[in-house]
């Protein structure tokens, strides 16, 4: 039988009932290569009369894809974030799935205590998606289209389904962005 050795654990990491630190989940699961998606969705004006609504955006690497029937996608979210609260409201978002020229796109929508929504998307060449009505950004490998189709609360995120309603291929033949412990990668062609 195989020795088995422990490891001490400090007595300030604070540890989960299953004895998991915080810090041990996330050095395991930044081990794990993730493509980059940018979500986004248009909030609509609060009165018909009133003044136009502003355009969110957060970068996401927890996406995937759920179904092919129905075309199913899954994002989770941190539960009480702008775009949590605002697909809590709007059922019409896009995911842009981003190239490794978009570095700086993935950086500038997943800052801590970053400026407004409005202002990042100040000199962001996009387009208006025809279904959603929410930026895509120039030059992604692809984009989709959705509906919300689910909610469902998962610990301190929300997972969102959505039912993808449209699909293009800006730049199909570009390479994918990555993260890979806790940065942002190229990968090599």
């Amino acid at each position: 039988m195989p020795k088995t050795t422990s490891v001490p654990v400090p007595t300030t990491v604070s540890l989960h009932p299953e004895g998991v630190s915080h810090d041990e989940f996330r050095a395991a699961l930044s081990r794990l290569a993730a493509g980059v998606c940018l979500v986004t969705a248009h909030e609509p004006p609060l009165a018909e009369d009133g003044p136009r609504g502003e355009d969110v955006g957060m970068t996401a690497t927890a996406f995937l894809s759920v179904s092919l029937d129905p075309p199913l996608v899954l994002v989770s979210l941190r539960e009480g974030s702008r775009m949590d609260d605002l697909l809590a409201e709007q059922p019409l978002w896009a995911v842009s799935l981003l190239a490794d020229h978009q570095v700086q796109i993935a950086s500038r929508f997943s800052m801590k205590g970053r400026i407004s929504d409005r202002l990042l998307f100040a000199d962001l060449p996009y387009e208006r998606g025809e279904v959603s009505g929410a930026p895509l950004p120039a030059g992604a490998l692809a984009t989709l289209e959705c509906r919300t189709e689910q909610r469902v609360p998962a610990g301190d995120h929300t997972l969102v389904i959505g039912r993808v309603l449209a699909s293009s291929l800006p730049a199909p033949d570009a390479a994918p962005l990555a993260y890979f412990r806790g940065r942002y990668r190229r990968l090599a062609p």
